[in-house]
């Protein structure tokens, strides 16, 4: 799972770059006569802007909001939600491979049980994948030692599961809060930005604070859109987590009456 990490945040990474790289080369391959048309009719710019975004795919427009919004700041944004979304994906896939079916397998370990003993419940263990399946095995290795030994091998390592579970989920909380965080200190950036720029010229007109507003603006946007969408995925998986450890909690409570029932023959 550490390598999918590596994988999956190394692609995204890869993905932004190139996207970046592209748009700033469409950027630099418009010729200058359009800027200087663009400084002496800003009204016909902003018209003939707003047309060409139109008829521009959604994935064009979307690089150009990225860069208008300056590498500074929406750079930081992107990297929170590359790295978010790969330890999201990285837990929803370790639990998907974790999930069994949990009244399949009961039933298989009491029918070892009763057939060959502790040892061929162990084997069924060892065989099948997930939390609860270690939590068995760890309870019957300890079946020598008496009940009560087993139940707390079984509390012990059901901790133990479920801290595996929750691995990462600390750092996507961190990101969950950090994308709107840097994309605030953009708004405030931006809002300076535009101060500065009004005491300089000491007058107070749209073109002079236009570019620190959208600054300001953009970067909120993204820090938002971050925030948002990590928080849908960092909620499935809690969910997520909290019903794998309701049915652990039911399997070692089966556990416990299985060889409660299997000591008395």
């Amino acid at each position: 799972m550490k390598k999918l990490f590596l994988v999956l945040a190394a692609a995204a990474m890869t993905f932004s770059t190139a996207i970046a790289q592209e748009a700033a080369t469409a950027t630099a391959e418009q010729p200058a006569t359009e800027v200087v048309e663009a400084v002496e009719a800003p009204a016909e710019a902003v018209l003939d802007a707003e047309t060409e975004i139109a008829g521009e795919s959604i994935h064009y427009v979307l690089m150009q909001k990225f860069l208008e919004g300056g590498w500074g700041w929406m750079l930081p944004i992107l990297v929170v939600l590359v790295l978010g979304m790969a330890i999201a994906i990285e837990r929803i896939l370790y639990l998907s491979l974790s999930t069994i079916n949990t009244k399949k397998f009961i039933a298989q370990v009491e029918a070892a049980l009763n057939e060959g003993g502790v040892e061929a419940a162990k084997e069924v263990c060892r065989n099948t994948k997930g939390p609860i399946a270690s939590i068995y095995y760890q309870g019957l290795d300890r079946y020598h030692l008496g009940l009560d030994a087993v139940e707390k091998a079984v509390v012990s390592y059901g901790s133990v599961q479920t801290g595996q579970m929750e691995s990462g989920l600390g750092w996507l909380s961190l990101f969950i809060s950090l994308s709107p965080s840097l994309g605030f200190m953009g708004t405030v950036v931006g809002l300076v930005q535009s101060f500065d720029s009004i005491q300089a010229a000491g007058d107070i007109s749209p073109a002079l604070v236009a570019g620190g507003m959208k600054v300001a603006l953009l970067t909120t946007l993204l820090g938002l859109i971050a925030a948002m969408v990590l928080q849908v995925f960092y909620n499935y998986v809690i969910v997520k987590i909290d019903g794998m450890v309701n049915e652990m909690e039911d399997a070692s409570i089966t556990l416990t009456d299985i060889l409660t029932a299997y000591s008395k023959k």
